[in-house]
């Protein structure tokens, strides 16, 4: 059964504010018919400073899907955690998930790229512990009793919905990440296919006395788009895709490892590649992965042509997964 999964970064590099209005709008509505079609969640994502106007900002994007939706679950995938304040951290999603009965999951990372860091005026070197300062103090905060934080007294309320704290990840692909996660009992979330990192985490887990489990990406998982003709959508739509996969790659050294990675430097090379995949209702029934991902307003895609894609997914793909006995199913590790 197949976990589903819509992505919005809401990408568009030729925005105006109004038609960067008009985009954020169309993905609250998406979410809403996303959740009104069994869609397991919306993944959102946080980078600062982008030229393509990349979301900023994912909870209070969450904030307004919650507004949306009934059922639905949101994961920020992820925040880069050491450029958040703890204690406003805490209050956030703590109040996010109380709006929204327990459907946001968070994975915290701590980011790859130095220039985040510098405009925000936070020492790239000391991410690591400051990463660890933060997931401590959230898992300590979220019990709403006070506590010493940095020498003071403080205290952090109200107390979220989720017992005994909202669903949070540790992410990255990292070993310094997998023993950040064993050590606080965490969940573990690779950026990539990485079972040797798994294997590695649950050693330390059992070292520690803690219980964790991973959530990591399978061998392929392609960012997809729904069309009744592929190689015309590539022809008219193929830029956007390129874009976003161009812009990953301007940002991630050699030493990151990605499930979104790619090399391509043409619409041809990212086709042929298969990191980015537009496929008929038919191939997508297909595929039979452990997740599906559609990414309908991919690199500033057209609305109208976002909304074909997911209608596609949603009113073509799934009745015949059901129709298998493939119901989508609910958020798991």
């Amino acid at each position: 059964m197949p976990f589903t999964v819509v992505r919005f970064n809401l990408v568009d590099p030729h925005a105006t504010p109004e038609s960067l209005s008009e985009r954020y709008r169309a993905a609250l509505a998406m979410a809403a018919y996303a959740d009104g079609h069994g869609i397991d969640t919306i993944q959102t994502e946080e980078h600062h400073g982008a030229v393509n106007n990349w979301l900023p900002s994912p909870f209070a994007f969450a904030g307004a899907v919650f507004g949306a939706t009934k059922r639905i679950a949101v994961t920020v995938s992820a925040i880069i955690g050491p450029l958040h304040d703890p204690l406003c951290l805490a209050e956030e999603i703590a109040v996010l998930d109380l709006l929204s009965g327990g459907r946001l999951v968070t994975v915290a990372g701590i980011g790859y790229r130095p220039e985040e860091y510098e405009e925000r005026g936070v020492d790239w070197g000391r991410r690591g512990k400051l990463q660890d300062l933060l997931l401590e103090t959230l898992l300590t905060a979220w019990s709403g009793e006070p506590f010493t934080y940095q020498g003071r007294t403080v205290r952090v309320t109200p107390r979220p919905f989720t017992q005994p704290h909202p669903l949070l990840l540790v992410g990255g692909s990292s070993k310094a990440a997998a023993r950040r996660a064993a050590r606080l009992g965490l969940p573990f979330f690779p950026s990539a296919h990485l079972p040797e990192l798994e294997t590695y985490y649950r050693q330390l887990c059992a070292e520690h006395g803690t219980e964790g489990w991973t959530m990591m990406p399978a061998k392929e998982t392609p960012l997809l788009h729904l069309s009744e003709d592929p190689d015309r959508s590539w022809e008219l739509y193929g830029e956007h895709f390129l874009h976003e996969a161009r812009t990953y790659a301007s940002w991630q050294s050699k030493d990151i490892r990605s499930a979104v990675r790619s090399t391509a430097t043409t619409v041809a090379e990212l086709r042929a590649e298969g990191v980015y995949r537009i496929v008929t209702p038919e191939e997508c029934v297909g595929l039979d992965p452990e997740s599906l991902v559609l990414h309908p307003l991919c690199g500033g895609m057209p609305v109208d042509e976002g909304w074909r894609s997911l209608r596609l997914f949603a009113e073509d793909v799934l009745p015949r997964l059901a129709a298998q006995g493939r119901k989508p199913g609910q958020f798991r590790g």
